[in-house]
């Protein structure tokens, strides 16, 4: 089975395949739902607000911010149609709010049940794009790119070394030099971002650096969190650019001219999936402001003027006429918006994007200089296409010594959809294509040397402000240790009555990927004679987990069990070696 049809499969449990009260055990559907609010603002979206209709909080659900869901009648039949359908924009223990392009003129004022859908477009664009490599590009600006990523051509760079002055003057020299190769690529450059060794500070410096020498930038990633996080960093980016040289010289009569910098960012994509502090940046948000935008609501207000006065006339000569400038109207004001959109775009130094979301048809004749992946070890393959065919050059950013992207599928996993682009290319091209980033500003270095040492070739440092620090120099932290034993496995039922760790996260290791916390508490949970270890053999997520800590890291574990695995056995005595060892014996026998 594949990707889609695993996921599609999974999608299926609800209503269209069973009872609605089964589809909700299953999480997959919420019955009994009461519309308590509807309001506009969302960039011109409307906000639904979902409660329950007997008040209270939501039973157990698989709803999440980004959601696609449909709405229709509490009781209706599975096959009937959907009242109608949004996004998911933000979720609370008893309410949900969906941002909806059309709402329902009827219905709302009744019982209703919400249900999640599978996202088919997804699964049309990765199809539609393996389609047309499959054909073969023979012509468009990713002709010359195609054969190096297929392996077919070497990458080449420039024969002179490419220098440059750094927008952030805090880069190291791993950052600098990765930079210069990125701006000397001819074709594909790797940026291997080791666990806090400042990936995205990096990639924000090449997407600058792009702009400035004129460069249209197309930067993507798979998540809609880390297309935010670039989109913040690349707006927060304003660098002050001192002018010097002789006031005849100069525009403005000033000896010293100053002014910034700025990268125009236009991030593509849904409202209601995008973080509240990019939302300036979205494309919605520009075209509103645009001139044709603004040309386009005055005709809207004539149209409805002119339909008011439609309902009003009995004169047939004059409805003719009415009806004749209506649709010269409509046409007129579709135009405009349209136009407004190909402006804005047209406007932009950077578009941001998920990989997904940068086949939009909104994008369908335009090409970049450069195109850019961060996160490129956590996304399909097949994936990066879709954003790789618009560019003539492209810089992947990522790491895959850690987690790779979630295939749902096992056999399709095991015919090399787990294997990244990232990594194959990295395989072939290390030496020639890829610079690594070596500084690290996140970790204790007692931490961080397990990982360097095990994984990096021991070529990772710790930067002096985070080498010694440790959890006791915060304030209000003494020892943890003696605590670390009661905490493991008991947490979530003492968070609610303890105030002390009422802030405590507990997650998965796929939920720390890409984040950092002050100390991390991992639990190995694997325990039986006969040494079975199952994931914990996965050396990228042992390298994801222990390096989320910045100043503090506990694993607990049976160190007989985990032994028995080369990998962890090395691990566990790199931790007893640098670090304190206790036994459990301690405990019981206290």
């Amino acid at each position: 089975m594949d990707t889609k049809g695993a996921e599609m499969a999974f999608a299926a449990e609800t209503t269209a395949q069973m009872k609605t009260e089964t589809a909700q055990k299953r999480g997959r559907t919420l019955l009994n739902l009461k519309c308590v609010d509807a309001t506009s603002g969302l960039l011109g979206k409307t906000l639904l607000v979902l409660e329950p209709s007997k008040g209270g909080i939501f039973p157990p659900h698989k709803f999440g911010s980004h959601d696609v869901v449909a709405l229709k009648a509490n009781r209706a039949e599975a096959s009937t149609a959907a009242l109608g359908e949004g996004v998911v924009y933000r979720v609370k223990d008893n309410a949900i709010t969906v941002a909806m392009d059309d709402v329902p003129e009827e219905g709302l004022d009744a019982p209703l049940r919400m249900e999640k859908l599978a996202n088919e477009v997804t699964y049309r664009r990765l199809k539609d794009t393996l389609t047309e490599l499959h054909k073969g590009v023979r012509k468009g600006p990713a002709t010359e790119l195609v054969p190096v990523l297929f392996g077919d051509k070497y990458p080449t760079f420039a024969k002179k070394p490419i220098t440059f002055t750094p927008f952030n003057q805090l880069l190291d020299q791993s950052q600098q030099a990765a930079v210069a190769k990125a701006l000397a690529a001819k074709d594909v450059m790797l940026l291997h971002g080791p666990p806090g060794t400042g990936k995205t500070t990096a990639v924000v410096e090449v997407i600058t650096q792009e702009v400035k020498r004129g460069s249209k930038v197309l930067a993507c990633a798979a998540s809609n969190i880390a297309v935010d996080n670039l989109v913040e960093r690349l707006v927060q980016n304003r660098v002050k650019v001192v002018r010097m040289g002789h006031p005849a010289r100069l525009t403005v009569c000033l000896f010293v001219c100053l002014f910034v910098f700025r990268v125009k960012v236009v991030r593509m994509g849904h409202p209601a999936r995008l973080l509240p502090q990019v939302l300036e940046s979205a494309l919605d948000a520009q075209v509103l402001k645009a001139d044709n935008t603004s040309i386009a609501t005055d005709v809207r207000k004539e149209i409805k003027q002119l339909s008011s006065k439609l309902l009003k006339t009995k004169d047939r000569r004059e409805k003719g006429e009415l009806t004749r400038d209506l649709k010269r109207l409509a046409k007129e004001e579709k135009k405009r918006q349209t136009q407004a959109v190909v402006d804005v775009i047209k406007d932009a130094d950077v578009i941001a994007s998920t990989l997904t979301g940068a086949l939009t048809q909104r994008l369908k004749d335009t090409s970049f200089d450069l195109v850019v992946i961060d996160e490129a070890a956590q996304a399909l393959e097949c994936a990066c296409w879709i954003a790789l065919l618009k560019g003539r050059r492209c810089v992947l950013a990522g790491d895959h010594l850690q987690l790779p992207p979630t295939v749902q599928s096992a056999e399709a996993e095991a015919k090399g959809l787990g294997i990244t682009l990232f990594e194959r290319l990295d395989a072939m091209y290390a030496a020639q294509a890829t610079s690594m980033l070596t500084m690290q500003y996140r970790m204790n270095s007692e931490i961080m040397r397990w990982s360097s040492d095990e994984l990096y070739g021991g070529k990772i440092g710790a930067h002096p402000t985070v080498a010694k620090h440790r959890l006791c120099d915060m304030d209000g932290v003494t020892a943890c240790n003696a605590t670390e034993a009661v905490l493991v496995g008991l947490l979530k039922e003492m968070r609610a009555n303890r105030k002390q760790i009422a802030a405590v996260e507990i997650s998965t290791v796929d939920g720390f990927q890409g984040r950092e916390k002050e100390a991390i508490v991992i639990s190995m949970v694997r325990s039986n004679p006969e040494g079975e270890v199952g994931f914990l053999s996965d050396e990228r997520r042992m390298n994801v987990a222990v390096t989320r800590a910045r100043r503090h890291c506990a694993v607990v574990c049976d160190s007989d069990t985990v032994g028995k695995n080369a990998f962890l056995k090395r691990m566990v005595s790199y931790f007893e070696q640098h670090g304190e060892y206790l036994s459990a014996m301690e405990y019981l026998s206290a």
